[in-house]
């Protein structure tokens, strides 16, 4: 019996790899189809997404470490959230070249290790909000 894990997702952009490629890193950018960041994402450097806290002022929501940039084809980052309690996971993205637009795979890995026996729950909520955020990733590229 398997015990996969790794929440793994494959799109097709009608966009080139340079366009799919800013919107995974420009400030601007995921802050449309994504979350607000504090900057753009930098290799080595630490990044920080924002949600809009119960106070009404903006609250750290995911936050982690780029740990390798390789434009237009390769982002890995570190993945944090809140339920992690300081856990990391790693998600990565990888770009190719396709039929005149761009696939694009995800790998979000480390879910289990982070969560321990709530790893189902959290694999679900993340497996779904992966598909809200690659759909408006689709949209957004496409403009």
């Amino acid at each position: 019996m398997s015990n996969v894990t790794t929440i793994s997702k494959t799109v097709f952009f009608n966009a080139s790899r340079d366009t799919v490629w800013s919107y995974l890193t420009k400030k601007e950018k995921l802050a449309v189809w994504f979350h607000p960041t504090e900057k753009d994402l930098h290799a080595d450097e630490d990044y920080v997404c924002l949600a809009t806290g119960e106070d009404g002022e903006p609250a750290r929501k995911i936050w982690g470490r780029v740990l390798e940039m390789n434009e237009p084809e390769k982002l890995v980052m570190t993945f944090i959230i809140d339920p992690f309690e300081g856990a990391e996971t790693t998600v990565t993205w990888l770009l190719e070249s396709a039929a005149g637009g761009t696939r694009l795979t995800l790998r979000h890995q480390g879910i289990a290790e982070a969560t321990g026996p709530a790893a189902l729950p959290f694999l679900t909520a993340l497996d779904q909000g992966w598909d809200r955020h690659l759909d408006g990733l689709r949209s957004a590229a496409a403009q």
